[in-house]
């Protein structure tokens, strides 16, 4: 999948706020949107090269969208908003082999006290929650990278419409190459490794996608072990 319509270098400069970065274009300072709310502290830092896609929208504040950080030998795509996009296309088009066979595919689910990333329904009902992770440390590829209400919330409440008949699911989107498996992060957020841990025991599928970027186009590269 093309990560944008177009992409250009940069450097990274400093973070403003969550979503708000300065950055240098052909020595200019400019701002970029960051479409992230995780801290990415081991990616985000000043000096570092960067890839940002050009706004082009009238009125927009910020001239850039954060796109991708070099880290190493390695390109890491910091947009939150990817994965869920990625996922999405690979269901239209038959591409998770775990989540084949569905008929309908709607996105933004509501049910109970949460909105889900999709709802599948064929003969049964499927819950399906994705998850950005962008850190990596020592081969562990880890989520959140920041205590997560919300990430806590939603496997709770997944592991609650277990009873209510439907088949649950999260799937953690790794945005980089580097890692050899995936686990929560119980040192950032012990609360969501515990609530995840206790929504797979119940029975929520628990799976961890590994991604490879390059040339302004990410693309799906291997299902990662998960150790809980």
């Amino acid at each position: 999948m093309k990560i944008a319509p177009r992409l250009i270098p940069g450097r990274f400069i400093r973070r403003d706020n969550r979503f708000l970065a300065a950055v240098e274009v052909e020595e200019r300072l400019s701002w970029a949107h960051v479409r992230s709310s995780a801290r990415m502290d081991e990616l985000l830092v000043p000096g570092r090269h960067i890839f940002l896609s050009p706004s082009g929208a009238p009125g927009r504040k910020t001239d850039y969208t954060l796109a991708l950080v070099q880290f190493g030998d390695i390109l890491v795509s910091v947009d939150a908003t990817l994965p869920n996009r990625l996922i999405h296309e690979a269901l239209l088009h038959g591409g998770l082999e775990p989540f084949s066979g569905y008929g309908s595919i709607r996105r933004e689910a509501v049910h109970g006290r949460s909105r889900f990333d999709f709802r599948l329904q064929n003969t049964e009902d499927c819950l399906l929650e994705v998850k950005s992770v962008t850190l990596v440390r020592e081969g562990v590829a880890m989520f959140p990278d920041a205590p997560s209400l919300r990430g806590r919330k939603h496997v709770k409440e997944l592991a609650a419409a277990l009873k209510a008949g439907f088949r649950c699911a999260v799937v953690f989107v790794i945005q980089r190459y580097d890692g050899k498996y995936f686990a929560p992060n119980d040192a950032a957020d012990p609360g969501f490794g515990a609530a995840l841990r206790q929504a797979a025991a119940a029975g929520v599928e628990i799976y961890a996608l590994a991604c490879a970027i390059g040339d302004n186009h990410i693309r799906m590269d291997r299902w990662m072990s998960v150790k809980l």
